[in-house]
């Protein structure tokens, strides 16, 4: 083939080779995914992750109780109506409870360290235990958090499971 004779081959349009190695990046980016075997979710996280996007929790709540509590305390006094719910709501494998433990800080503090968020933890533990004692949700089902804001354990259900 003689020089000359690539210098006078038509020109092609730019967006054709842009295009091409378009193409050809998302054809890689597939083949890679399908080789690796990631899993979508874990996937998924790492997407949003990479953009700083905050993780959604996994179950949407749908119905809650309360427990209340004296100032100062983690006594559970009465909490039939709690445990007659959680009793009726998770009869369905496929949810999960969420107990979060609450206080409101100021006189609403564990009296040993004056600190808040350890008297929640501890009424959203003497709740969980309750629960698990007499049978209402059993233990894998649970999930423990602390908040602000009142003297109570607040009881949400959400579905954790899969679609039907």
């Amino acid at each position: 083939m003689n020089p000359a004779d690539i210098l006078d081959a038509p020109a092609r349009p730019l967006w054709l080779t842009t295009l091409a190695d378009l193409a050809l990046l998302l054809v890689g980016f597939f083949v890679f995914l399908q080789a690796s075997q990631v899993d979508p979710g874990t996937l998924a996280a790492s997407f949003r992750a990479g953009f700083g996007v905050k993780p959604v929790p996994a179950e949407m709540p749908v119905a809650a109780a309360e427990v209340r509590f004296t100032a100062g305390s983690a006594a559970i006094t009465d909490a039939s109506t709690a445990l007659a719910w959680a009793r009726s709501v998770a009869r369905d494998p496929r949810t999960r409870l969420v107990v979060q433990g609450q206080a409101e800080g100021g006189g609403d503090v564990e009296a040993a360290t004056g600190s808040a968020a350890i008297l929640a933890a501890d009424r959203a533990r003497a709740v969980a235990a309750l629960l698990v004692r007499t049978g209402a949700v059993a233990p894998g089902r649970i999930q423990i958090s602390t908040g602000r804001g009142h003297t109570r354990a607040l009881l949400t259900i959400g579905f954790d499971g899969g679609r039907q």
